[in-house]
């Protein structure tokens, strides 16, 4: 058994073939039974005809500007770069799709001529720029495509049998790329994205065609109800805090000044109730230095806040800092104000409780 690999990326039997012997050995004089696999080099075929056709499409679409900068077709997909300084938006994307797709329902013949170069560019036959071409050419038309191709193609468009872009993204400055599938790869694609549709549509309890309308409803729910956990969020942190005012120490300072130190945690709290706690605790403490921390999931949010009669002396940032650092985390913010996270909450009750000490030496 010999396996020969062909090195010509589907190269027309005008041109000849190379190859690799990839497994087994050939001596001169031996003689071979060529075998092709027929369902590979068939889709190989659909993905390759379908980019001469998504080529013209494009540039019918995005302009003339358009040019092939690389491309890559096998069994799967075809995969196709091109000069374009935007992303292309899904309504041409759709366009791209019908044209191609009315070009494979009008099952037009596709034929291929050996000709002088110049004869094919006054054919019109589109050329890659900077390519390299012998005095004979090949010109296939295929549609309304026509393209300097040595590969081979199908008879005619119908073979394709179904276009389908499946990506659009950017590969370089000025150089997009798309991706489609063509024949049963396209099939097989729109028959998993249906049954997707299908197992949303069953956890809504609602048909594929009710979705856009019962997933605006349950995106309205959800909102209302975070809205509602962040009332119920703060009410609790107010409560909290409330209690947590019993926790201030006082710290004098070396010019006899006081200020009151808190360095609490808090049950429940998120980002936007430590702020507002932290406000509320400034106004009733009025000359004071706070740290709030909540424990989540193994993480630790941390606030720092400084009255302003005290940020002369002490800065939120430095504060929210001094205890982040034990808790493998860093944070800043203003002089007033400042967050923090946190990684290892399990040094977080000794870092709050070196809170008192560290703004003792500042004031």
């Amino acid at each position: 058994r010999v396996l020969v690999e062909d090195t010509t990326k589907i190269q027309a039997d005008v041109f000849g073939h190379q190859g690799r012997v990839v497994e087994g050995s050939i001596a001169v004089g031996d003689s071979l039974a060529a075998k092709v696999n027929a369902e590979q080099r068939a889709r190989t075929v659909r993905n390759h005809s379908a980019t001469h056709l998504m080529h013209k499409a494009l540039r019918e679409v995005l302009g003339s500007h358009v040019q092939q900068k690389g491309s890559l077709v096998n069994a799967e997909r075809t995969r196709f770069d091109f000069a374009h300084n935007a992303p292309v938006t899904d309504d041409e994307v759709r366009r791209v799709e019908a044209i191609v797709n009315a070009e494979i329902l009008a099952n037009a013949a596709a034929s291929a001529q050996v000709m002088a170069l110049d004869d094919a560019q006054k054919s019109g036959a589109m050329m890659l720029f900077g390519e390299k071409y012998g005095d004979s050419v090949r010109v296939l038309s295929i549609g309304s495509s026509k393209e300097l191709c040595g590969g081979t193609h199908v008879q005619a468009t119908g073979d394709i049998g179904l276009f389908k872009i499946v990506a659009e993204s950017g590969v370089a400055a000025g150089v997009r790329r798309v991706e489609a599938l063509t024949g049963d790869n396209a099939l097989a694609y729109l028959q998993q994205l249906e049954a997707t549709i299908g197992q949303v549509a069953g956890a809504l309890k609602a048909t594929p065609a009710e979705l856009p309308g019962r997933l605006g409803a349950v995106l309205d729910q959800v909102r209302a109800l975070e809205k509602e956990i962040a009332a119920l969020k703060g009410k609790l942190a107010s409560a909290q805090g409330d209690e947590l005012l019993a926790q201030a120490v006082d710290v004098q300072g070396k010019d006899g000044a006081h200020i009151r130190v808190l360095a609490a945690t808090l049950q429940g709290a998120d980002a936007k109730t430590l702020r507002d706690t932290m406000d509320k605790l400034k106004d009733k403490l009025k000359t004071a230095a706070i740290v709030l921390a909540v424990v989540d999931g193994g993480k630790v949010q941390l606030a720092a806040g400084v009255t302003a009669d005290s940020i002369g002396k002490v800065k939120a940032g430095e504060l929210v800092n001094f205890v982040a650092s034990q808790v493998g985390g860093k944070g800043g913010g203003k002089p007033d104000l400042a967050m923090a996270g946190g990684t290892d909450p399990t040094h977080l009750a000794e870092a709050l409780a070196g809170v008192a000490a560290w703004v003792g030496a500042r004031v």
